[in-house]
């Protein structure tokens, strides 16, 4: 039986006395990350049994509103990429990619 190898991904959130964000660090040894700082995060994991999507978002009470934004936009982004690289779909991942195209400008956010 081959040797399997695992990795491991750890998220931090240091919450106020209302459980609101104020620190996310993770740390991704593979990817030479270590306890770094984090303003905002989203993470979705699917549930094969339930065929439903988990996720959690969070940002810290300091995430500025600009960069939650960008944020959003750049998320949108690689998600279009990543739909491409698991469908091979190009007339969905066209419109996925004009959606953002539409986002970007619709927040101001291309320069």
């Amino acid at each position: 039986m081959p040797k399997t190898l695992k990795s491991k991904i750890e998220l931090n959130v240091e919450l106020d006395e209302n459980r609101v964000p104020e620190r996310l660090n993770w740390s991704a040894q593979d990817g030479g990350v270590n306890n770094k700082e984090a303003k905002a995060l989203m993470l979705s994991v699917w549930d094969s049994d339930a065929q439903e999507t988990l996720k959690i978002d969070l940002w810290t009470k300091d995430m500025p509103v600009d960069e939650m934004k960008q944020f959003f936009h750049q998320t949108l982004v690689t998600m279009s990429d990543t739909f491409f690289r698991a469908t091979q779909d190009e007339k969905m991942t066209a419109t996925m990619k004009d959606f953002c195209d539409y986002f970007a400008e619709k927040l101001e956010l291309k320069k």
